[in-house]
């Protein structure tokens, strides 16, 4: 049927002449306007019920996609320093074996004391007290405090806190007081606090 002679059937068409019984007595017209009708509902539909599904589907594989491209990149950049990291760790560890030779064991706190005083005396001072105190302990390492108490001149007191602080252990220096006796000498109260590694697989082994 040629276009033109759909436009003249639709333009004498009457709704109210369709026979919902006899569907087939229908002009030719019309039926092709309910298929195409019907056409595009499937096509809508279609479109709606799997197209829409398949295009959320392609949407959660691209963000899959490009998290696995990022977990590669980030491992195979991994990888590719992995000689780095071991050297890394390898001066870490000489580093921390270095820093626990200067934490004195049990063994060489008295040591460590006879050290303290041989600084004092060397430096001229007079040594009032020196007190081992009350440990402390922290999550990977024991605090050893040491109240010291020497008398002498300003330029000896110095030198006693320098040689401290050259000693192959680790010693910090805290809470100074420095009292005034005459014009010549001072008494200084000091704290000096070294530190014992906290062995933490022999205290595991120990319990």
């Amino acid at each position: 049927m040629a276009f033109q002679d759909i436009v003249e059937d639709l333009k004498e068409f009457d709704i109210n002449d369709l026979d919902f019984e006899n569907v087939g007595s229908w002009p030719m017209a019309v039926k092709s306007i309910i298929w195409l009708l019907v056409f595009i509902g499937v096509l809508v539909a279609g479109y709606f019920y799997d197209i829409v599904d398949l295009q959320k589907n392609l949407a959660t594989a691209q963000v899959e996609e490009s998290t696995l491209k990022s977990q590669f990149e980030r491992k195979a950049f991994q990888a590719s320093n992995l000689d780095a990291y071991r050297k890394q760790m390898e001066v870490m560890e000489e580093s921390f074996g270095a820093l626990i030779s200067q934490l004195p064991s049990d063994t060489e706190v008295p040591g460590l004391l006879e050290d303290i005083d041989s600084k004092g005396r060397q430096s001229g001072l007079e040594i009032l007290n020196i007190n081992l105190q009350e440990e402390r302990q922290e999550e990977f390492y024991v605090e050893l405090p040491i109240e010291i108490v020497v008398r002498g001149s300003y330029h000896d007191l110095g030198s006693f806190v320098s040689g401290i602080a050259g000693l192959p252990r680790i010693v910090t220096l805290h809470d100074f007081e420095i009292i005034q006796n005459d014009q010549r000498t001072l008494t200084m109260n000091i704290i000096a606090r070294t530190y014992r590694y906290k062995d933490l697989d022999a205290e595991a082994d120990d319990a």
